[in-house]
């Protein structure tokens, strides 16, 4: 089957995100030529494992991440394998996303609700993470303040009125495409976030191409905002996890 060079592009781009935020909690995983992985468990919501080319060999991969400890976790970047025998059942299925970088002047006109900026600060962070997990002060995040000394990484959030976040996203750029990650809005979805968010991340990366990942009503509304879904992605859970749907 064909495939859109951009997954390529995408996958690695999100293996790079993956690997920036299992440094920031102290674990350093290994780029191989088909695939990142790291050996510990990796932050909340983020997986042991990420494919970067096709007909990645599942047996070599499997034994570069923990699988005794239950709730490990492999991005399936070309929903190509089959990690059923191992133990693993499928966790969600999704699209890669890709909107040129032209295509900021041909989407529709949508005033931004928000003004947007990049979190260069621990504070600020804090108040960003807490909108993140919708206002629960016990809700786990990953989130920790050596993300923002990655030069690959911006944290951005979009303020209202007065001041308070109300939406906000991941932006990390790679050599060739910058990937967006974590996209939320307190409230109405992401519809809200997507107007304001793509025109920040077209004034720090006005030249390159924006990628990601999304299922069920977020892909809807990222296709409403100049994506296109360009080719599947699966994630594999071995036994039970104990949180939701990874966001990395």
């Amino acid at each position: 089957m064909k495939r859109d060079p951009m997954i390529r592009a995408a996958a690695r781009n999100n293996a790079e995100w993956c690997a920036v935020m299992s440094r920031a909690h102290g674990l350093v995983g290994e780029f191989g030529t088909q695939a990142w992985a790291v050996p510990s468990r990796p932050p909340l919501y983020y997986p042991d494992a990420v494919t970067l080319v096709p007909g990645t060999d599942a047996t070599a991969l499997l034994e570069r991440i923990d699988t005794a400890t239950p709730g490990a976790c492999v991005k399936d970047s070309f929903a190509d394998l089959d990690l059923s025998g191992a133990g693993f059942t499928v966790l969600f299925d999704a699209q890669w996303i890709h909107r040129p970088a032209s295509a900021r002047a041909t989407a529709p006109a949508t005033r931004p609700e928000f003004t947007w900026s990049e979190m260069s600060d621990p504070e600020a962070l804090r108040a960003w993470a807490l909108a993140w997990v919708d206002g629960d002060a016990n809700g786990g995040h990953p989130f920790r303040p050596e993300l923002l000394d990655d030069p690959t990484t911006s944290l951005l959030a979009g303020h209202a009125a007065d001041g308070t976040v109300t939406a906000g996203a991941v932006a990390s750029r790679s050599d060739h495409v910058v990937g967006i990650s974590n996209v939320f809005a307190v409230e109405g979805g992401t519809d809200r976030a997507w107007p304001g968010l793509l025109g920040a991340v077209h004034r720090l990366f006005p030249t390159l191409p924006v990628v990601g990942y999304a299922h069920g009503a977020d892909l809807d509304a990222a296709v409403r905002h100049g994506f296109r879904a360009i080719g599947p992605l699966r994630v594999w859970r071995h036994q039970d996890r104990h949180h939701a749907l990874p966001a990395g």
